[in-house]
């Protein structure tokens, strides 16, 4: 049963599970506005329909074969439009944060199990929608990252609270660097709870509708041993150059270790936005001790709706994503550019009236 006329998500109740599945496949079925609002809409509806007993997110099957459907779970959101609009009043940009920060916070707040099947690419938008899932399903395709710092952003939808409680320093390394997970590697530090090959995904997904009260057992039955994990053999090296919350500290230590790991995130770290960086590690730690989630989506909306107006995510996204030469000017050029006080303004309460509040169940 349909319940959402919009092309983009497709929403439905099959059985006793509620379907959300992504559909804006020459996207990656990144998030745009009425997805989001689609989204709530229905989570709104299904949180006290005792019809509905669990929740499954995934993007749509191909019609016919077209490869762009397979590409990825999401890969983010609306990234053109939020520039567009930032580059003028932001009205448009402030009301697509609202809303899909409403729809992370009604994710997270779902007492009814949810199960999001990261195959392939999720990145931004795509890990909002799928961190706050009891079940969390990666595959050999699994692409998982918070690349914002690459386009003058930062890792939002929750990332604060997320990133923040991954072990030692992982989450300030993936928030600052950008750096790209597989399946295995978002098992093993816990952002994804099972490993399935891609070929079983259709076999659960059919299980799970047909007796959705079994969802953890199926999951189960199914998986199989992740492989090996590559990110936790530079564990050390991560928890050692990224133990600093200040970003000149953790440049310092990468420049005085000789070795080649640490030479390649100097280069990586090089390339993003230095306040964008900073604006990272600052979420990162005030998300490690944020009371609630509802105060961190507080937050990251008020940061969400300044950064997006500054110049670093305008340009970021011109250079990566429209004009595609690469190479960003970046303003602040350097870390050292970046004062205190422009983050403190950056992370300011945002007035009474216009700061965020979750959608009223």
């Amino acid at each position: 049963m349909s319940l959402h006329a919009n092309d983009d998500v497709l929403i439905s109740v099959e059985g006793r599970v509620g379907r959300i599945r992504l559909n804006r496949p020459k996207a990656i079925h990144a998030l745009n506005t009425g997805m989001c609002a689609a989204i709530l809409e229905a989570l709104t509806a299904w949180r006290s329909d005792t019809a509905v007993e669990a929740v499954m997110i995934d993007h749509a099957p191909s019609p016919d074969g077209d490869p762009k459907y397979s590409r990825g779970f999401c890969a983010g959101g609306d990234i053109r439009m939020l520039a567009t609009s930032g580059a003028d009043d932001g009205a448009a940009a402030r009301d697509f944060f609202r809303v899909e920060y409403q729809m992370n916070h009604a994710l997270f707040t779902f007492a009814k199990p949810i199960v999001a099947f990261m195959d392939g690419i999720t990145m931004g938008g795509g890990v909002g929608l799928s961190q706050p899932a009891r079940y969390r399903v990666a595959t050999e395709h699994t692409k998982f990252a918070m690349p914002e710092t690459g386009i003058g952003l930062f890792p939002d939808v929750g990332g604060g609270w997320y990133l923040s409680r991954l072990p030692g320093r992982v989450g300030q390394y993936l928030a600052v660097t950008g750096h790209r997970l597989g399946g295995a590697e978002c098992v093993a530090l816990g952002l994804a709870t099972h490993y399935l090959p891609a070929e079983q995904l259709a076999d659960a997904k059919a299980r799970i509708l047909a007796d959705p009260q079994l969802i953890e057992r199926i999951l189960a039955d199914l998986a199989t041993p992740a492989p090996d994990a590559r990110i936790l053999g530079d564990r050390d090296a991560i928890d050692r150059l990224f133990a600093s919350d200040r970003l000149e500290e953790i440049i310092a230590a990468l420049e005085a270790d000789p070795g080649d790991w640490a030479m390649q995130q100097r280069a990586t770290i090089a390339s993003k936005s230095p306040q964008s960086m900073k604006v990272s590690l600052k979420l990162l730690l005030d998300g490690a001790t944020m009371p609630t989630f509802e105060d961190e989506m507080r937050q990251e909306y008020a940061v969400a709706t300044r950064v997006v107006q500054r110049h670093d995510f305008i340009e970021g996204v011109r250079a990566l994503i429209i004009d595609k030469d690469n190479h960003p000017r970046w303003n602040p050029a350097t870390p050292e550019g970046v004062s205190d006080h422009l983050i403190d303004q950056i992370f300011a309460p945002l007035p009474e009236g216009e700061a965020w509040t979750p959608r009223q169940q």
